[in-house]
């Protein structure tokens, strides 16, 4: 028997995962460093509300965020919301799993890759994201700086087709 560092990535609904996982992931500072919607604390409820909201994508669009494990266990959320007429991806990972971040966004890039309704996908980074190499090799290129509830984006976007 061989032993393998290969590490499984895996997509499952948000609501198969522990919301305990879920507010520790997201009260690390780490974390809230490059999210400036990320005005609040998390705790059951405001989980609960996250995740019913992100379920609601699901069932108007056949498509949302997912929670991500790796090896069984989870490492952060992420996937597609539509926005307007775009489809927007977004990947937040606990700080452990940041180096996931390619690997995780190829996986989910080929779902949308293979879905006819999305010609390109369009991606929202804080300006704080000072390397952007990996967003780049991917082919993804700059838009514009928009602004999105209030706060300064730099928007990039993928053709898919």
């Amino acid at each position: 028997m061989t032993q393998t560092s290969e590490r499984e990535i895996t997509f499952v609904r948000l609501p198969g995962v522990s919301a305990d996982d879920i507010i520790a992931h997201m009260s690390d500072p780490r974390v809230a460093e490059h999210m400036p919607l990320l005005t609040f604390d998390w705790d059951h409820k405001t989980v609960a509300d996250f995740v019913a909201a992100k379920e609601q994508c699901w069932q108007r669009d056949g498509l949302g965020h997912w929670a991500i494990l790796c090896n069984g266990a989870y490492v952060g959320w992420g996937g597609f919301q539509k926005e307007a007429d775009e489809w927007d991806f977004g990947l937040v990972l606990r700080p452990q799993s940041f180096g996931l971040g390619g690997r995780i966004s190829k996986k989910a890039l080929k779902i949308a890759k293979a879905d006819p309704r999305i010609p390109f996908v369009t991606f929202l980074l804080p300006p704080s994201r000072k390397n952007l190499g990996a967003l780049t090799r991917l082919g993804a290129q700059f838009v514009e700086e928009t602004e999105y509830a209030g706060a300064r984006f730099l928007k990039y976007r993928l053709n898919t087709l």
